[in-house]
């Protein structure tokens, strides 16, 4: 079967077909992080956005880890599909993505990117462990190894943060004009966070203080919350991509029908008119932000723990789980909902019962290891936020605290943890024969759980009640009504 490519669109119907003509489309977007999501969410926005309004938009997307997007994506002229599972399947061709690079092998092109006036706009999607900073406090983590290697400018940067500042060392030698970089991954503030690093690293550097004045002249911040799930590719799904288009798809992302983008409007070079393809642009995140975090995440990072625990391969599984459904509607409602600031005329109680419905959707095949992984890095802002605001007005979150149980124990049992700290996790819980001794173990972590948590009595004696039920009795024990 002959591969998706620009040479193919013309045999492709015209539902199936980009909403814009790729080779028309000029690159003024660099995003670092072309993953699945990525593709499947900001850059459908985009392509719509210039679809309805123009710009040169188009996007250099940028891999950091491997070449595998590359691979897929290189031969086939930057092309993919988009496949929307739901009660009905439908499938288009995505074109707002221009060029790519991995970042490894072409660090040089990077910064030159970075430094080129086209370049308007920096989006990023590289992931909580991606920023290299400490969750608890959300500075830059100066003692990692590639942060300090970055630091000392001898060769070009290896992580996410150095490559930003490397770039706008070059953009401000250039006079090449202001720009934005715009954070989409999970952290509460994300803009905020970003700045704040970019700052750390700029000051770290010697003479660094006269860009860091220029970064605060030239660069916005903007925060920004995304929502849209896309598990991983399967074989079947790029099976059913080329019964569908007729071609090979090597790059198809699989996801849902429903997506949110909530956008602080603060640009300082211009951005897509996102708000023609259905994004919020608002002068506050802060509230979607919450919810989406607390409410969406740290449901389905509870739920992943506890349904990887029980042996469901799939969220769709595991809510088919009473215990586990009944504590994930728990969480919501009797956790976290009293903790939000919910923006005028927003339905709160909707928005929970949508997302049932979107966890149980049984088409798409998202793993629990998936959401599991990264667990130190994702728990601060999906649980423990509720968590700290829930004691501090007196109530007992319960279920939040299950869910760090359930964490806990997961990190305890697993054959592997993929978590940017799984040496030391291993190393804390070796020891840890008792469910007491595991929490005593997990809490020294300041890094994830900051001072205040581990010196709370009534947190620590909720996560060892937790740890204790799901030691002994299971899944099935801890989550009985």
């Amino acid at each position: 079967m002959a591969r998706l490519a620009l040479g193919a669109l013309p045999d492709l119907p015209a539902a199936q077909r980009p909403l814009v003509d790729p080779r028309a489309l000029g690159v003024g977007i660099v995003h670092l992080g072309i993953g699945a999501f990525h593709r499947a969410h900001q850059a459908v926005f985009t392509e719509e956005a210039v679809a309805a309004a123009g710009g040169d938009w188009g996007i250099c997307g940028v891999t950091q880890r491997s070449r595998g997007v590359l691979d897929q994506l290189q031969p086939q002229d930057g092309l993919y599909s988009v496949l929307v599972r739901g009660e009905d399947t439908s499938l288009r061709v995505a074109g707002a993505v221009r060029d790519l690079l991995f970042a490894a092998e072409e660090g040089e092109r990077l910064q030159a990117l970075l430094a080129a006036p086209s370049t308007r706009l920096v989006t990023l999607t590289v992931t909580e462990k991606g920023y290299r900073h400490d969750p608890a406090t959300g500075r830059l983590r100066r003692t990692d190894p590639d942060v300090a290697a970055d630091l000392t400018g001898d060769a070009l940067p290896r992580t996410v943060i150095g490559q930003l500042v490397r770039g706008l060392q070059a953009r401000r030698a250039a006079d090449a004009g202001p720009i934005t970089l715009l954070s989409c991954d999970n952290l509460p503030a994300n803009g905020e966070v970003l700045r704040g690093l970019v700052t750390d690293f700029c000051e770290a550097l010697p003479d660094g203080g006269s860009l860091a004045a220029w970064v605060a002249e030239s660069v916005a911040f903007p925060s920004s919350m995304v929502d849209r799930i896309v598990p991983a590719t399967t074989d079947e799904d790029r099976a059913e991509a080329a019964r569908l288009l007729g071609f090979e798809d090597r790059g198809v992302v699989v996801t849902e029908p429903f997506r949110q983008w909530v956008v602080e409007d603060r640009f300082a070079a211009g951005r897509p008119a996102w708000e023609r393809a259905g994004a919020v642009l608002t002068a506050d995140v802060a509230p979607y932000e919450a919810m989406k975090l607390r409410l969406l995440n740290g449901s389905h990072s509870t739920l992943a723990y506890l349904g990887a625990l029980a042996g469901h391969v799939y969220v769709a599984d595991a809510m088919a789980d009473p215990g586990i459904a009944g504590v994930v509607a728990h969480l919501m409602a009797d956790d976290v909902e009293p903790t939000l600031a919910v923006p005028d005329g927003f339905d709160v109680a909707a928005y929970q019962r949508e997302l049932i419905e979107r966890f149980h959707n049984p088409a798409l095949r998202h793993r629990t290891v998936q959401i599991a992984m990264d667990g130190t890095q994702k728990l601060p802002q999906r649980l423990l936020g509720t968590i700290r605001d829930a004691l501090a007005r007196g109530a007992e979150p319960r279920f939040a605290c299950l869910g760090v149980a359930a964490w806990m124990r997961y990190v305890c049992t697993a054959d592997t943890v993929d978590d940017p700290m799984a040496d030391r996790l291993k190393e804390l819980t070796a020891e840890a024969a008792t469910p007491q001794a595991a929490v005593d173990a997990l809490l020294s972590l300041q890094e994830v759980f900051g001072e205040d948590l581990p010196a709370n009595g009534r947190f620590r004696d909720l996560v060892t009640e937790s740890l204790e039920a799901l030691t002994k009795g299971g899944v099935a024990a801890a989550t009985a009504p």
